[in-house]
This record gives structure tokens, C-alpha cells and sequence, in this order.
């Protein structure tokens, strides 16, 4: 996992909200959730959120960074952050809610890991998701390419970034036998980007941060950025008005066990 820059990840945050409130929006109005699990809560707002929505439960949020967690505690919300590991989290409470935005794409095995998560939960309650779905991009497919040639690629080969994702009827038939009630679906956000670099600038808070850490500082970054930057601006032009379109996928899941 890449260290993380609370920083650099809030840069486009009105972008990276509206997936989690979409999200949030979906939780059943029905659930009166006493326990409630932030995983992967990043710099705290929405777990901030879900305190302020649900007064009357205990919230925790749980991230692996130190420096995301340190500024989660600046929110001066009611939540308990916790510093864990999705992989190996085992609550000792069982939750009525478990929300989790743009985390579990860190993850591997998703077709064990989800059910563990669902069944996890206090009968009645709430798995709530979203994972990009970027593999097929252009701009993620470039990235790939570029870290396979020049004299980077040893040192990028291995790199442990964003796993495979997979497709959107295979969550369905993971949780459909364990949940009472289930919806999938995937939204495309087509995000106008303003600036001379905005795809490197959006990506590097998060899936460009695990290639740059093993870049040399200096020329071997800049030579890299460079490459890709001429990449980029073929399948995603500046256009006239200085926007650039960026559409970018999101898989979303609501299951109730």
C-alpha cells in the first residue's frame, strides 16, 4: 500500500464526495444503526457524516494510513479511528452498517472478502460500497504500458497497486445467497478537470502514488510523468475551454443480510 497525502487525495474532493453520498443516499431509511464501521475512512468526513446522521450509534473509522487517521481526528466528530487493516478486521461488535468508499480495490480476493464482510453484520444490516471500476480505462491501460517499458520497468514490474476488478454480476452471485436484499449497479461520473495536468494531477493521490514512490526523485519522475503526459493528451485532449473530460467508473453495492 502507498503512503498517502491527505493533501493531495482532498484535491478534487467535491468529485470524490459525490460517489459516498451517492452511496449514502442509498442506505435503507428503514436501518436504525447502533454500530457503524468507516472501512478504509481516509481524512474522516464521511464517517464525520454518518456520526452526525445516526446520533444515537457508536461510529468507528478505520484506515491503515497514520496520516489519514491524524486528520480525521481534526474533524471533531464522535467516531473512534482506529488504525487496522481491512484484510484482517474483525469487529467485536457485529455492525448494523459497514460503509466503505474506495477502499476494498486495494484488496485482493473480493469473491471471499465480500461475503466475510456481509455475514459479519448484525442480522438486519447493511453492507454499503463503492470500488472504482477503472481497469479498462484508457488513462489506467496507458499507465500500465508505460511502467512495463524504459528503464523503469524492473522496478515497476511488481508493483502492488489497485487489484483486477471484476465484473459487476460476479458481486451479485458472490452475496446474492447470504443477503436478504441486494442491489448492484454502476454509475459513470464524466468529471470536467480543469489545469495543464489534471489527470496526473487527480491520480496522484491515488493510483499513480504507488509508481512514484519507486521512481527516482528527479529526472527518472519527471522523464516518466513527461511519457505519460504525451500518452494522456491523445485519449484525453484539453479542449478548447481548458477542460478536460475525464469519465470514470464506479461499481456500487447495497446488500442487507
Amino acid at each position: 500500500m502507498p503512503a498517502w497525502d491527505p493533501d493531495v487525495y482532498s484535491r478534487y474532493r467535491a468529485y470524490r464526495d459525490r460517489p459516498a453520498l451517492d452511496l449514502m443516499l442509498k442506505i435503507p431509511r428503514d436501518l436504525d444503526p447502533k454500530e457503524i464501521w468507516d472501512l478504509g475512512c481516509g481524512p474522516g468526513e464521511h464517517a464525520a457524516l454518518l456520526a452526525a446522521r445516526h446520533p444515537g450509534a457508536v461510529v468507528h473509522g478505520l484506515d491503515s494510513s497514520p496520516e489519514m487517521l491524524a486528520r480525521a481526528k481534526g474533524q471533531g466528530a464522535d467516531v473512534d479511528w482506529v488504525l487496522g487493516d481491512i484484510g484482517s478486521w474483525t469487529p467485536e461488535t457485529p455492525p448494523d452498517l459497514i460503509f466503505t468508499n474506495a477502499a476494498l480495490q486495494w484488496l485482493d480476493g473480493h469473491q471471499t472478502l465480500f461475503p466475510r464482510l456481509l455475514t459479519s453484520l448484525a442480522p438486519g444490516g447493511v453492507l454499503a460500497c463503492q470500488i472504482p471500476q477503472v481497469e479498462d480505462a484508457g488513462w489506467r491501460r496507458s499507465l500500465r504500458e508505460l511502467a512495463a517499458c524504459g528503464p523503469w520497468a524492473g522496478r515497476l514490474a511488481a508493483l502492488d497497486g489497485v487489484r483486477k476488478g471484476h465484473d459487476p454480476r460476479a458481486y451479485h452471485d458472490w452475496l446474492s445467497p447470504l443477503a436478504s436484499d441486494l442491489d448492484v449497479w454502476a454509475t459513470t461520473y464524466v468529471h470536467a478537470l480543469e489545469g495543464e495536468d489534471p489527470i496526473i494531477d487527480w491520480t496522484s493521490g491515488t493510483s499513480l502514488r504507488p509508481y512514484l514512490e519507486r521512481l527516482e526523485p528527479g529526472e527518472e519522475t519527471a522523464a516518466f510523468l513527461a511519457a505519460w503526459r504525451a500518452r494522456l493528451a491523445e485519449g484525453y485532449p484539453r479542449r478548447a475551454d481548458g477542460i478536460t473530460l475525464l469519465p470514470f467508473t464506479r461499481l456500487f453495492v447495497m446488500a442487507r443480510r
